[in-house]
């Protein structure tokens, strides 16, 4: 079963925080698939899109690590991996805020800790799938996942935001192209998903399987 989607009141207050704290404070813009730099002792806040972020194996594989939305920072100073990789999704527009400056607001530091809470429980998430042993219920949980931090509900159920190729969720869940597009045809048949014109996937919550 998917879970409930995150309060849209919740989001909205975090957002009017960071435009009201920097108000008139210009953003970085970034096309779909462009990377995002990280400057060390820099935040990152996205005020725009959703990006994703992932490190690469030693022998090239790419790992994805979660998803940044609204509100959510990201950056060198929250991470020990390296490499560490923001990549957007979607057009993408941040905040950049130097370490310092997070430092000296109280209201803008509480804030971000509860979007870094986010982040956390989205990273646990996506490393409890890896406990599963079948690959299909791998991807199941993480279309599940996905629905709840990228979807947007619709009449037919709920619709990601972001177009995620077969790659993508391949290195999420640590298995081959070829095997997603095997496990999603299925899935397709079964009705639990299906696809809209523009390829974004839509999975079908009253024939989510428990």
């Amino acid at each position: 079963m998917i879970p409930e989607t995150p309060p849209s009141q919740y989001v909205k207050r975090e957002r009017q925080l960071l435009e009201d704290l920097y108000r008139g404070r210009s953003l970085s813009s970034y096309s779909p698939r462009q990377i995002i730099p990280l400057p060390p002792e820099e935040w990152v806040i996205v005020c725009r899109g959703i990006v994703q972020l992932s490190t690469v194996h030693a022998n090239g594989s790419e790992a994805i690590l979660g998803f940044a939305v609204p509100s959510m920072p990201l950056g060198s100073p929250l991470t020990k991996l390296d490499p560490y990789q923001a990549k957007a999704l979607t057009a993408v527009d941040v905040l950049r805020l130097s370490a310092a400056e997070v430092e000296a607001s109280e209201t803008l530091s509480q804030g971000l800790l509860k979007q870094l809470v986010r982040r956390l429980r989205q990273t646990e998430a996506l490393l409890a799938l890896a406990g599963r042993r079948r690959v299909e219920d791998r991807l199941r949980q993480l279309l599940s996942l996905l629905a709840v931090e990228l979807g947007s509900p619709i009449a037919m159920g709920v619709r990601l935001q972001v177009r995620l190729t077969h790659q993508d969720l391949a290195n999420a869940i640590g298995t081959t192209r070829v095997t997603i597009t095997r496990l999603l045809n299925r899935f397709r048949q079964q009705g639990w998903i299906t696809v809209d014109k523009n390829h974004h996937l839509i999975i079908k919550l009253a024939q989510t399987p428990l």
